[in-house]
């Protein structure tokens, strides 16, 4: 059976975003590994290859502080505490991919996985911001001159900036319980 990569990120994304509110809340049995295994069970057969996830879950969350301290140049109007959860999580997956995955996911598909992450779980602007900084983040890493053009996108997706928590969505149907 073929892998899925992209469900792979995701629970990567969800793992890692359980993870880090655990960890900052003090959860001394928050553990990556655990948090994977109950994450991917519901999609173990359709997922395939389990060992990327469990080797980007543990290469992510080992590396918070390191990536965090290379991302902060990369958006410096957005202090990396100030950046929502999620969106913060899948610029790390991003970033990681981009400068230790390169042999086995080329720079672009990085890329592009992780807009589309942002696209599925973040904020109305969160895909920009996301893209925006990522595309720096590999101008950095394979030393490639931004054009006009792009460094005005990278100019407005700094502008768009998703910050705080996560929005909060009223379930389907618009209707709230009380």
């Amino acid at each position: 059976m073929a892998s899925n990569r992209h469900l792979g990120r995701i629970i990567v994304l969800q793992s890692l975003y359980e993870y880090e509110f655990r960890t900052k809340a003090g959860d001394p049995t928050a553990k990556i590994d655990v948090i994977v295994a109950k994450n991917i069970e519901p999609y173990a057969k359709a997922l395939g290859d389990t060992e990327f996830v469990y080797g980007l879950a543990r290469a992510v969350s080992e590396r918070f502080e390191a990536l965090d301290e290379e991302l902060q140049p990369m958006a410096p109007e957005w202090p990396i505490s100030t950046i929502a959860a999620i969106d913060r999580n899948v610029l790390r997956i991003g970033l990681h991919e981009l400068e230790a995955s390169a042999d086995t996911v080329p720079p672009k598909v990085a890329i592009n996985e992780a807009v589309e992450l942002a696209k599925a779980f973040g904020a109305d602007n969160s895909s920009k911001f996301i893209n925006g900084v990522l595309g720096t983040a590999y101008r950095k890493i394979y030393n490639e001159e931004s054009s006009p053009e792009e460094k005005k996108d990278e100019e407005k997706a700094q502008s768009l900036a998703p910050a705080g928590d996560e929005r909060i969505e009223a379930p389907v149907g618009g209707e709230t319980e009380a």
